[in-house]
């Protein structure tokens, strides 16, 4: 008999009564009888019921031992009387009576307890995450996070897609988010940068030929944690395609995603692979006041702004006709709802650092509320009819410069959503979002600027870059989008070297900085580089929205907390003056308050 196991503690069943077995794992759970004491032994497989008799060698151990202490047992399979049928349990037809039990790893006491689902603090969770990781819940996220992984992999493979490892190491980038760097021995005072994504590297590919390639791609950016974004480092499924248009791409990671969300859905309905719908920048700004759409919540904005100019309605009056805009929504049914709830909202808006949120609430017909009493009844009536409103809806605005006015109407459309449980939890709904613009003017730094990828090819190429008005050019450039969660980027790529200068001495860039600071890029594509592009879904993201978890925290095996620090590690932790010298460092700390 093997030392530790025969089997594991999910493969018992009625097949092996009056088999001898021995198991080895974790004590899930004690139940004292009086005369019979009942363990459950856990593994990663799953759990079975052990059995103890009073007076036994194995009940003095077990009585003595405390949960969560590794043991292994030897005993006879025995079935349970059929009112005892466990049927939750794969082994819950049989026990395990034992017959002698060795203690592998004494436990000591717990700081949290691995039995049951109790909330704890985050910092118990996750200066003890390798106890927070035997919780069922906890555990069952990592397997699945796994499986997807692996089924991501598996379909890219299928789909033609070669699978290649780039550099960690690399230089820093002026683009993007903040670097983390790592200072080099050999080199004094120079440093590299972990990649914040492969981007060059897999345009590098390209232009050297491989045509297809992706990988599961560590990604490291110094950033502030969000719910769903990890601090430090995440995952991506990067992928990049030579001799390719936007929809190529579009064509080529649908069935990818479609396919693993279908195949961990759990019952939830998918968009089909071939119908992710494709909205306009603009377009989903207006509607859904975000560029990242929950088509999951039925609720549309509309631009109502010619509604009130020149209506002798003072507030919004002036709004429009110094170039603001006004956006509402219908709020369906909710003039079932109190005025509370109408109140509550605009509160709720200005607790959020609006200045309000307008709105008209509908009793069988009947219009109230203050911008119905403003607007007059022959005005409220026509802009009703234009925004499709029932007897018994509501109805909120969101005024002021256009920005800020989709801004309040999304977050708002969103809340409303939610207050009314119009939102389908059953349902992953994916959207590509397309067209964004190449440039932007910079409020503050009084100039252009690229509005997302600067490596992004416009549409229209050189010829838009010379004749076009710059905040009038689109990019081919695309987000994917489920449930409201931005799953990625991408774009089609500018490939061409004159393309490249122009589209960044817009953006106040010389041929000379182009030449210092994308120096790599520049000059592999100087040498023949084919029209290419790519995107990079967030694995962290597919997993959290699968696993149904607010907080991306839950799906990572080893998370930072809110301050990026490694509790479990102690890290960022100091280092030795020894290793500060070999790399030529000296720390200057801050100075402390007073």
């Amino acid at each position: 008999m093997h030392a530790y196991r025969t089997h594991n503690c999910s493969e018992l069943g009625s097949s092996h009564v009056g088999d001898e077995a021995r198991l080895s794992g974790w004590i899930h759970n004690k139940r004292d009888h009086g005369n019979l004491l009942f363990v459950d032994l856990r593994d990663h497989f799953g759990l079975t019921q052990i059995v103890s008799e009073q007076g036994s060698a194995a009940f003095k151990l077990l009585d003595g031992a405390r949960k969560e202490s590794v043991i292994t047992v030897t005993g006879k399979v025995t079935a349970r009387s059929a009112e005892t049928i466990n049927s939750s349990l794969s082994t819950g037809e049989i026990e395990l009576v034992a017959d002698t039990v060795e203690m592998q790893g004494p436990a000591e006491e717990l700081p949290m307890p691995v039995f049951g689902e109790q909330e704890y603090p985050e910092d118990i969770r996750l200066r003890y995450r390798f106890l927070d990781l035997r919780r069922e819940k906890v555990h069952a996220n990592m397997m699945l996070r796994s499986k997807v992984i692996t089924s991501l992999r598996n379909r890219m493979v299928g789909q033609g897609f070669t699978e290649f490892q780039t550099p960690i190491l690399t230089a820093s980038s002026p683009e993007g988010a903040r670097d983390y760097l790592v200072p080099s021995r050999v080199h004094p005072g120079k440093f590299y940068a972990l990649p914040q994504a492969p981007q060059m590297f897999k345009q590098m590919l390209m232009v050297a030929g491989f045509d297809r390639y992706f990988q599961i791609a560590p990604c490291f950016r110094d950033e502030d944690a969000r719910a769903d974004r990890s601090p430090g480092e995440f995952y991506q499924l990067d992928l990049e395609m030579s001799f390719v248009t936007q929809e190529d791409v579009f064509q080529a990671l649908e069935p990818v995603l479609a396919g693993v969300f279908e195949e961990f859905a759990d019952g939830r309905s998918v968009t089909p692979a071939g119908e992710f719908p494709r909205i306009p920048y603009k377009e989903s700004m207006l509607k859904y006041g975000s560029d990242k759409p929950d088509l999951r919540n039925p609720i549309i904005i509309q631009d109502v702004s010619d509604h009130f100019k020149g209506s002798g309605f003072g507030l919004f009056d002036k709004i429009t006709s110094s170039g603001g805009t006004v956006r509402a929504f219908v709020a369906p049914e909710a003039g079932k709802k109190s005025r509370k709830f109408f109140d509550e909202m605009n509160n709720w808006a200005r607790g959020e650092g609006f200045a309000g949120l307008g709105y008209i609430n509908m009793k069988e017909g009947a219009a109230g509320g203050p911008i119905a009493k403003n607007h007059g009844e022959e005005g409220t009536a026509t802009l009703l009819a234009d925004l499709g409103c029932g007897p018994d809806d509501g109805v909120f605005f969101a005024a002021g410069k256009e920005a800020d006015a989709a801004k309040l109407a999304g977050v708002a459309r969103t809340r409303t959503a939610e207050k009314l449980d119009l939102i389908d939890d059953n349902a992953f709904k994916f959207c590509w979002i397309v067209d964004y613009p190449m440039y932007e003017y910079d409020e503050e730094l009084k100039k252009l600027d690229f509005s997302h990828n600067p490596f992004s090819m416009p549409q229209g190429e050189l010829d838009a870059l010379e004749n076009k008005d710059p905040l009038d050019i689109l990019a081919w450039q695309y987000d994917i989008v489920c449930n409201g969660v931005e799953l990625s980027s991408g774009a089609i790529r500018n490939h061409r070297p004159d393309i490249m200068y122009k589209a960044f001495a817009i953006a106040g860039y010389t041929e000379a900085q182009v030449d210092s600071e994308f120096s790599g890029m520049i000059n592999a594509l100087k040498y023949g580089a084919p029209p290419h592009g790519g995107s990079a879904p967030g694995v962290d993201r597919i997993v959290m929205l699968l696993a149904n978890e607010p907080n991306i925290r839950e799906v990572v095996l080893f998370p930072m907390n809110q301050k990026a620090e490694d509790l479990m590690m102690s890290a960022p932790s100091g280092v030795s003056q020894k290793q500060l010298r070999e790399l030529h460092i000296r720390v200057v700390e801050p100075p402390k308050e007073a």
